[in-house]
């Protein structure tokens, strides 16, 4: 297997662990926005990667580039409200990234995670301590690539950590008041609740550790 078809290979199962996570949580994430936003989040996310579910096996995979912004076009064609930009931005920057790499590792996730940060802030207009996904993403980066890449620490190990981390930092943002979607409609009364997207980001990766890990100890 060539090194373009093993980095291909790697997304796929993030991809599809991702998508499942987010089909599987529908009325959760839709319970969670409907306390201050207006409860159609999880509804919004799961039509998105439901289709990419659905059209999983005849994507793209001539590069992983090519294969993230296919599913990048899909979330942001089905995908209602404001998930479809901003998750469609993610993976699209995340794919832009993918073309400039030739390999998949620790230092190279980070890049592209980083690309995804920075389409998502920009398309949102939002910044960390605005009460959205970004408040456990970045987070979840900077502990990945501490331990992945600063410390050396091995990958699975360290997206474990990152988790941890990131599970952290969603569960804090109760304690934030939100400044951007819906819910910055409610100023203080966003206090209190946990924000949607961080808690999705954050599940999203506690369920790729779970993936992974018995996957390695099959």
């Amino acid at each position: 297997m060539s090194s373009a078809e093993t980095n291909v290979a790697a997304l796929e199962r993030v991809v599809r662990c991702i998508a499942q996570t987010a089909v599987e949580n529908e009325a959760h994430f839709s319970a969670l926005d409907s306390v201050v936003g207006d409860g159609d989040f999880g509804f919004s996310l799961a039509r998105g990667f439901e289709k990419v579910l659905a059209e999983f096996d005849t994507l793209d995979r001539s590069s992983a580039s090519t294969f993230l912004k296919r599913v990048a076009v899909i979330i942001t064609s089905r995908c209602g409200g404001t998930s479809g930009p901003i998750w469609g931005t993610a993976f699209l920057r995340a794919g832009a990234a993918a073309a400039e790499l030739e390999s998949l590792g620790p230092a190279q996730v980070v890049v592209l995670l980083r690309a995804a940060f920075n389409g998502i802030a920009q398309r949102g207009g939002a910044s960390l301590g605005d009460k959205t996904l970004l408040d456990a993403l970045g987070p979840f980066i900077d502990c990945f690539e501490q331990e992945a890449v600063g410390n050396a620490t091995p990958p699975l190990v360290a997206l474990e950590r990152a988790a941890e981390v990131a599970d952290r930092a969603a569960r804090a943002t109760s304690e934030l008041v939100a400044k951007r979607g819906r819910a910055a409609y409610t100023g203080e009364r966003s206090r209190g609740s946990v924000d949607p997207g961080a808690t999705a980001l954050a599940l999203m990766a506690k369920s790729l550790c779970t993936a992974l890990r018995g996957a390695s100890a099959a």
